[in-house]
Parts: C-alpha cells; sequence; structure tokens
C-alpha cells in the first residue's frame, strides 16, 4: 500500500511525497486508518520505527476536515513528550507535513522564557506540541485552555515514567476533556506503563511492533574491550582516523560528559556536550552545530537517546555502555538511519561486563567483538597527545633503553 491510497487530504500526500514518503512503515500501516476513524491507540514500537509520522499524518487530516467544516476551536490536538529536543523535533514533523492545509502548530517546552510562548499560544494554535513541566505551569497560571483538546498523544510514554513525569501527567489529565480520542505510544511496556495507559485509552486498538533484531540491518554495531582509563585516547584515535566523520559519543553521566570534553580539549579536538544542566538556547545552539556538520563531534547523556532524529552520524561511541539494556537500542538508533549504512562501537570496561551481558540478553544475542592486537592498544596509549599519558609512554621508554642498557652488559660479559 502506499501513502496515496489513503484517504487523507491531496495536500499531505503532497507535502508527503516532497519528504520522500512513498509507502508507510509497518507502524504506520498499522496505526493510521484506526486514528483517522477516531479510535484510541495503545501502541509499542521502537524509535526508528516511524512513530511520529503514524500519529502526525491523521491527526493533521482529521484537523484540516474538522477546520474546512468549521468544527474546530482552540487547541485540538495535545502532544506530550520527554524532552526538549524531541519536542521541537515532533514539531517540525507537524509543520512539515502540514504545510499548506491550514493546520498550525506551535511547542512549548521549559528552560526558556515562557512570555514569548505565551504571546504564541494568545495566535491561537491547532496542534500543541509541549513537555510535561511547562505544559503544568502555564495550564496552572491560566494561560493555557485544553477543554477542547480531542486528540491526546503521548510519545516516548516510558520516558517520561523514568524522568518522573507521572505526576504531571495525571495533574494535566484533569484538565482534559474526559471524552476525547488518545494515542499512547512507548517504546517499551511494563507493568507501570500498563497501568498509566489504561487508566487514558478507551477500548483502545493494541498495536505491537517488534522485530526479531532491535538493531536496524543498516547498523553495524561492535563491542572493543578498552579499561576506563584507556577509553579517552581511543576516542582520540577514531576521530583523528575519520576527520570527516559525525561522531556521537554516549556517556553516563553530565560530569562525565565536561571530562570527556576537557580530554578532547587537551588533544586539540574540537567536541562539545549536550545534558540536562545545559541552558536550553546553548543546546538548541549545539544539536544545530551538529545537524549542520560544524561539529563534529558531540559528547551526550541519555536525553539524545530517545527519538532524536539527527541526519548523517557516521558513528556512534557508546564511551560508557547505558545502564539500561534497552538504551542500546535507542543510542545506536542515532546512526544508520533510514536506508543509511552507520557504525556504533561500544568501549567495555571489565567493570562493564556485567552491563553487556545484560544488553546482549536483550537483543538476544552476542554484540560482534572487535578484536584489538596488543600492540595496536599499546600504540594507541603511547601516541595520544594527552599529557596525562605521555608519561606512561616516557615510562615504556625508559623500561627499554633499560632492557637495551642490560642486554649490552650481558654481550660484554
Amino acid at each position: 500500500m502506499k501513502f496515496e491510497d489513503y484517504s487523507i487530504s491531496n495536500t499531505i500526500k503532497t507535502n508527503l511525497e516532497k519528504k520522500g514518503f512513498r509507502r508507510p512503515t509497518d507502524i504506520q500501516f498499522k496505526a493510521i486508518p484506526p486514528v483517522l476513524r477516531g479510535e484510541d491507540v495503545l501502541a509499542i514500537a521502537q524509535t526508528g520505527t516511524g512513530k511520529t509520522a503514524a500519529f502526525a499524518i491523521p491527526v493533521i487530516h482529521n484537523i484540516q476536515q474538522a477546520k474546512l467544516n468549521q468544527h474546530i476551536q482552540g487547541i485540538s490536538c495535545l502532544v506530550m513528550v520527554p524532552t526538549h529536543e524531541l519536542a521541537k523535533q515532533i514539531n517540525e514533523v507537524f509543520v512539515s507535513i502540514s504545510k499548506n492545509t491550514g493546520v498550525k502548530t506551535t511547542v512549548i517546552i521549559g528552560g526558556v522564557d515562557q512570555d514569548p510562548q505565551i504571546d504564541r499560544l494568545k495566535t491561537g494554535t491547532d496542534v500543541l506540541v509541549a513537555t510535561p513541566g511547562r505544559l503544568f505551569d502555564l495550564v496552572s497560571q491560566g494561560h493555557l485552555k485544553l477543554h477542547g483538546v480531542k486528540t491526546l498523544i503521548l510519545d516516548e510514554a516510558d520516558h517520561m515514567l523514568d524522568l518522573g513525569f507521572i505526576k504531571d501527567i495525571n495533574d494535566l489529565i484533569r484538565f482534559l476533556p474526559e471524552k476525547r480520542q488518545t494515542l499512547f505510544f512507548s517504546a517499551t511496556i511494563n507493568k507501570k506503563i500498563k497501568k498509566l495507559a489504561y487508566s487514558l485509552v478507551s477500548k483502545p486498538i493494541r498495536i505491537q511492533i517488534s522485530p526479531k533484531n532491535p538493531v536496524a540491518k543498516t547498523i553495524e554495531h561492535q563491542v572493543a574491550f578498552i579499561e576506563m582509563d584507556d577509553k579517552r585516547a581511543f576516542l582520540e584515535r577514531l576521530v583523528g582516523e575519520n576527520p570527516e566523520a559525525k561522531i556521537l559519543a554516549f556517556v553516563r553521566t553530565k560530569v562525565r560528559a565536561e571530562r570527556v570534553k576537557k580530554a578532547m580539549e587537551r588533544v586539540e579536538i574540537e567536541s562539545d556536550t549536550i545534558h540536562s544542566d545545559k541552558e536550553q538556547a546553548e543546546r538548541d545552539q549545539t544539536m544545530q552545530r551538529f545537524k549542520s556538520g560544524a561539529l563534529k563531534l558531540l559528547i551526550a547523556t541519555d536525553v539524545s537517546a530517545r527519538g532524536i532524529d539527527i541526519p548523517n552520524v557516521d558513528f556512534v561511541v557508546n564511551y560508557d555502555l547505558p545502564e539500561v539494556a534497552e538504551n542500546y537500542v535507542h543510542r545506536v538508533g542515532r546512526t544508520g538511519r533510514g536506508n543509511q549504512k552507520g557504525k556504533a562501537v561500544s568501549f567495555c570496561s571489565e567493570e562493564e561486563r556485567e552491563i553487556l551481558d545484560e544488553i546482549e540478553s536483550f537483543l538476544g544475542k552476542d554484540i560482534h567483538r572487535l578484536e584489538i592486537d596488543k600492540n595496536l592498544y599499546k600504540e594507541t596509549l603511547d601516541f595520544t597527545k594527552d599529557t596525562d599519558y605521555n608519561w606512561q609512554k616516557l615510562m615504556r621508554e625508559n623500561e627499554r633503553e633499560l632492557k637495551e642498557v642490560k642486554k649490552k652488559k650481558k654481550k660484554k660479559k
């Protein structure tokens, strides 16, 4: 089936064609018809499966038709997402698909001044994409009315629970009309998520997209056994051997991200970090530089692993293995998007062996081992520009010189 066969407006079909969308993905094929009919949907599908378009296409069509028939006033669709970056990305998808339809989309997020957002809301919007914290603030202050919402969408619901948004979500629900369409999208399902989902949906169409291999075929992913203190030298080498490549390196904590950035500065490699301690304007600027290719190395925490579409990432590096096994799939999924090929390598230290076991258990298969020759390993440490490692190089050179001296002494005897 092609998009041109769907009962959606010709304007939307034209926009999809310009974006290169010809045939729906599995999640789009299964979700679009029930959403068009106004039914509730409970969908379990991983990032990179085309979830955003799966709800954006039918929602935009329904709003466009309602506007033509003058059956709409105020915010018609509310999309709640866990992170600022994902909110902006979903807004971009809605804007591109809804071009020339008369459907207006607005995004509101925390971490920035709320006054410009309030001003934009006053001009009117049909679709509101928001993070729960800022959304709750504006509703509580009386700047935002949700009584006209026809469709509620929760995307990356499992991640919202992980980030502690459950109270905000429950508090916001009471401001929404009881009779509404609810679309619930999550990458994983467990007891907590089921409880939240079934408290929101009514007789939902249940969809589960579970590929046999959670990692896309377009991604070549490997693991290399590297000691914790040696990882920076191997990241330096990877960047040095691939100067034109766009590399996204994931670390476990915000503090670690800044430490790795400083380590790269010492070896004269430009990099930047993105994590929740950064101001939103700074995060936006960094992400834009990385997307455009002006910045080649981005060091990130898992805030950037979920749902973010960054074009043309050549390498994903798991500098630290993720403590949550399923985040491995989200991380490596930042490369090899669509039909493009991508590479991912994980640096696994001795302390992380158990985490690797959990990841491989989740994947249902072993990750290919990248064997590093002992001489190559030592060479990588010897030739780093990092002064923290130079003393190791000098010690080895001294050891070699002492051995040579001893050999000469033996020969003389």
